[in-house]
């Protein structure tokens, strides 16, 4: 298991768009993605979790990442986070 945390920094949170690339991104490893945010998990291949979560600027997420490519899962995700949120 992998996992990583993020402090967002767009100023509009994690909003659709990324949420959507961000999903997409996921979807892409076998892998299971899980995102927590303030105790409270959903899986990161699923849009209307990641949405649900209304994550804003400044707000740490947890990020974990379990599976057979976990690593480069989780160094994509990460990388992927910061170039865009």
């Amino acid at each position: 298991m992998k996992q990583f945390n993020y402090v967002i920094t767009d100023p509009e949170g994690i909003h659709a768009r990324p949420a959507g690339e961000f999903v997409k991104a996921a979807k892409s490893f076998a892998s299971d993605v899980n995102i927590t945010k303030d105790g409270k998990t959903v899986s990161a291949k699923k849009i209307f979790g990641v949405m649900g979560l209304a994550v804003k600027q400044g707000q740490e997420i947890t990020v974990t990442v379990e599976g057979a490519d976990e690593d480069t899962a989780a160094a994509e995700l990460e990388a992927f986070l910061k170039n865009n949120l």
